[in-house]
């Protein structure tokens, strides 16, 4: 599932395609939909809340979509070849005099009055690119259910809306907890809520995800895909396991020393010291070890 700075950027290439444009040519590709008539509307705006955009047409009407895990949205120059997909994988087609935005594989295609855009979206927490975002409402949310793993929170987009799995893995390691540490064991859970604001932010307008203020590739992450590699700060194997239940399990990693706290039953490394460095077995991070990324 992609992450709210990628949903930001999907929503401000349609915007720059779309908005205070007629359209020219309008398919919906659901059986829902397949007939509505929206050629002749001007697109208003394309907004991202969380990870949904909602298109605005004149009228009051929104298209909602969402991306979920395959979805995406291409935007062409007029005349240019679509080459996102086959045919058959086209769930909507927006087209302008400036061009055209269509959308493969979206799971989610709906056509709402605008003043009921809350049916679709209501649900969500504070929006971390949001004009509305609210740390002090997030970090209510989340302690909410103290008991609850930090990571299942973090991707609960009723908590915070916009954290996919490479954030909520990477806020874990920047923490310094694993994935499975309950919520109400943080000891500054404002300081959490603040650093997933400024990464979403400083990445809103670059692929990448990029977490350790390092844009080479292999190392735009702490931890996050880096299983059985050595961890950037101390030089632990990295390690790996599945969290949450099917079918919305994800895949954690986490390194077995810079983060404190419980992990999987059986996991290699888990309380042996294996994947950890020599020098290391015995010891602990220190003031400024686990936590020391949230000052860099």
């Amino acid at each position: 599932m992609p992450e709210g700075d990628t949903v930001y950027q999907a929503a401000a290439r349609l915007h720059d395609t779309l908005a205070g444009q007629l359209l020219t040519s309008a398919d919906l590709r659901v059986p829902a939909h397949a007939t509505a008539a929206l050629t002749g509307r001007h697109v208003l705006e394309v907004a991202p809340r969380g990870k949904h955009l909602l298109t605005r047409l004149e009228g009051g009407l929104t298209l909602h979509t969402h991306l979920r895990m395959d979805g995406r949205w291409e935007v062409y120059r007029p005349g240019e070849r679509w080459a996102g997909g086959p045919a058959w994988q086209i769930r909507a087609v927006l087209g302008t005099d400036r061009g055209t935005a269509v959308g493969y594989r979206l799971p989610v295609v709906e056509l709402l009055r605008t003043p009921d855009e809350q049916r679709a979206v209501g649900h969500l927490g504070p929006d971390l690119l949001g004009s509305d975002w609210d740390p002090v409402e997030a970090v209510r949310r989340l302690l909410a259910h103290p008991g609850r793993p930090l990571a299942e929170a973090l991707l609960d987009q009723r908590n915070l809306a916009g954290i996919g799995n490479v954030y909520a893995t990477e806020l874990c390691f920047l923490a310094g907890v694993t994935p499975w540490t309950e919520v109400g064991q943080l000891p500054r859970p404002d300081r959490l809520v603040e650093r997933a604001r400024q990464l979403l932010d400083a990445n809103r307008l670059r692929p990448g995800h990029i977490t350790t203020g390092d844009t080479r590739r292999g190392h735009q992450h702490w931890v996050y895909g880096r299983a059985g590699r050595p961890c950037p700060r101390c030089g632990a194997i990295v390690l790996t396991a599945r969290q949450g239940e099917p079918p919305q399990d994800r895949v954690a990693f986490w390194c077995p020393y810079c983060q404190r706290g419980p992990a999987p039953s059986g996991s290699a490394g888990v309380g042996t010291g294996v994947g950890v460095p020599r020098e290391l077995r015995g010891r602990r991070p220190g003031p400024g070890g686990a936590g020391r990324p949230f000052g860099r």
